[in-house]
Parts: structure tokens; C-alpha cells; sequence
């Protein structure tokens, strides 16, 4: 399958396992199963599969977790090869 390109590292997805309590939530609600328990705390096991959807932080109580949900780095570096300009997420760090 050639053509195909995986962007690595570009999910706003930020994780603070000091401020994780071992509630569970971000678990639960990801859909794409990007946190696991280990220990009594969630710990992010596939972040590349982060679709910055923003459940985990809107149920998180705890602030362990933030993601800029829909306005991330990949959709920049998408879009930007969709329009065939430079990529631009604001914060100038897609290219």
C-alpha cells in the first residue's frame, strides 16, 4: 500500500500520571483504546491512536489529561496535504 504516510508524534493528547487517580474514566470512554490500567493507574499505551476526540479530558476530574479535541496537529498536517499548503495548527510546530 504505498502512499500511505503514519504521522508519529502529532496528537495534542498530554498525560500527567501524577495527577491520575485509577478512576477508570479515560479507559471507559476512549474509543480507541489508547489508556490501560497498570498498577491502579492509567498509563497511555497506543497515544498514536488518539483521535483528539476529547473524551478522556472532559471525564477526567482530575486534570490528568488534556487534548485539544478536533484541533490537533494531525488535521493541520491533513489538511494542509489536502489543500497542498503548509500545514498550520497555530502553533507553529506542523511541518
Amino acid at each position: 500500500m504505498s502512499g500511505l504516510c503514519y504521522i508519529d508524534e502529532a496528537v495534542t493528547l498530554e498525560y500527567d500520571p501524577a495527577a491520575c487517580t485509577g478512576c477508570r474514566q479515560c479507559v471507559k470512554v476512549c474509543p480507541r483504546g489508547v489508556f490501560e490500567m497498570r498498577d491502579r493507574r492509567a498509563v497511555v499505551v497506543d497515544r498514536g491512536a488518539c483521535i483528539e476526540c476529547g473524551a478522556c479530558e472532559r471525564n477526567c476530574e482530575f486534570g490528568a489529561l488534556t487534548v485539544e479535541a478536533g484541533v490537533g496537529c494531525a488535521q493541520a498536517i491533513v489538511m494542509g496535504w489536502i489543500r497542498g499548503t503548509e500545514p498550520s495548527c497555530g502553533e507553529g510546530c506542523c511541518s
